[in-house]
């Protein structure tokens, strides 16, 4: 085998790894407090011990929510093949009561070989359901119903959610209700009749730690020294892998990722980017394909358009940081101009214009969309008068300070106090 093409399914493992979520949930899930052992405990429990059970998955998205509901699921489908059933509903297609109970008819009717029928009415499904949860009861068989975006079904009158609790509660059945959602008040949204039958099981996904970071990517990255690859060359590319998670320079780039976003789904992303800039005639991941994906991604189009911004429209928009930075919630031009006197009287700056020339560089970021009126309704009123908001984040106007070639030094320190 050639050294290029040694490179080419190198990338193509890797690009493969990345695309299974089951892989990449993997190394995150092997301690016993991870919340697949948690998960995947209660849902066995239920299994085994004949009982009712309801949990729910919190946390932002993309931080492997589904990916690890999937991973216990498969595994408990090995385990227990006979004796689980698994009903997946969406939030966003089912939270209507007549199709979240049509569906639940329809996939357990393909799940037991009946015949389901498209004109049975509201009633008719419902009934259905609580009669196959007590003849699945009967024959030691779990019902798993996975509620996807749970915080869409726990709006309007919820019958949805009351009829299967109620259900669980009433007739000799073996159930279990995951509700995954990315609100963390979730529960909070629960009827009262509704919160008294739901199980206070929690699971919050928070963002992986720089170790746990540090693991994935060592799993992820890692050749296998088997026969698929020549053995000199996966063990030179794991130890060149080594030195490079060793390297403090390499650390600093994860560091600088970790703090634009920190979820499982935009760091498999990310590494992404890293393999399609590996190239092959290198043969091995570098520092710089981290680098230059880094770039790629802390490329932000706000920061561009402070570039292109007068010293004096510089100022402005520093003011009006600093203006929220003291918990001034609302202001305008008056106010923004009341800030900028204050800073040219503290710091004697030569960069002091005119009201109306301000004026001017005020309404041109309003035309760039780096601020914008807070209110629309007050179109009569005059530009100084009507309240605005800055439209750039600090990090983004930190960024672009230092990337301007001419910004004052002032600017920088305004910043950092």
């Amino acid at each position: 085998m050639g050294f290029q093409s040694q490179v080419e399914k190198a990338k193509n493992l890797l690009r493969t790894r990345l695309c299974n979520p089951n892989f990449i949930i993997k190394p995150l899930s092997d301690s016993p407090d991870s919340n697949y052992c948690k998960l995947k405990f209660t849902i066995s429990s239920s299994i085994t011990e004949a009982c009712n059970n309801s949990i729910l998955l919190v946390g932002p998205r993309g931080s492997g929510k589904i990916a690890v509901l999937e991973l216990a699921l498969n595994d408990l489908l090995q385990e227990y093949p006979d004796t689980i059933s698994l009903i997946r509903l969406n939030g966003l297609l089912h939270s209507d009561e007549n199709c979240a109970f049509k569906e639940i008819a329809k996939q357990l009717c393909l799940e037991h070989h009946l015949l389901f029928s498209k004109m049975s009415s509201f009633d008719d499904n419902s009934q259905f359901m609580i009669a196959m949860l007590r003849e699945c009861g009967l024959a030691h068989k779990t019902i798993i119903f996975t509620l996807d975006e749970f915080d869409q079904f726990a709006q309007g009158k919820q019958r949805l959610l009351y009829s299967l609790l109620d259900a669980m509660n009433t007739v000799t059945s073996q159930a279990v209700v995951i509700g995954v959602s990315c609100r963390l008040d979730v529960d909070q949204l629960l009827e009262k009749r509704i919160r008294s039958r739901f199980s206070h099981r929690k699971l919050l996904f928070l963002p992986p730690s720089k170790e746990d970071v540090q693991r994935l990517l060592e799993h992820v990255f890692s050749l296998p020294t088997d026969s698929s690859f020549p053995h000199d060359y996966a063990a030179q590319f794991n130890g060149k892998l080594q030195n490079l998670l060793a390297d403090d320079r390499f650390k600093e780039i994860i560091s600088s990722y970790l703090d634009l976003n920190s979820t499982i789904n935009h760091l498999v992303r990310f590494l992404f980017i890293v393999v399609s800039l590996w190239e092959s005639k290198s043969g091995f991941l570098s520092l710089e394909n981290f680098k230059s994906a880094l770039s790629s991604i802390q490329r932000q189009p706000k920061q561009e358009c402070i570039k292109d911004c007068s010293i004096l429209e510089l100022y402005i928009l520093v003011c009006m940081k600093r203006l929220e930075v003291k918990e001034q919630n609302s202001y305008n031009f008056n106010s923004v101009m009341k800030e900028y006197r204050s800073v040219h009287d503290s710091f004697q700056t030569s960069d002091y214009y005119a009201w109306d020339v301000c004026l001017r560089s005020f309404e041109r970021l309003i035309q760039r969309e780096l601020i914008c009126f807070t209110d629309n309704r007050a179109h009569g009123q005059s530009v100084e008068f009507r309240p605005v908001k800055l439209l750039v984040s600090y990090v983004e106007l930190q960024g672009g300070l230092k990337s301007y070639r001419s910004c004052p030094i002032i600017l920088q320190k305004l910043m950092d106090h």
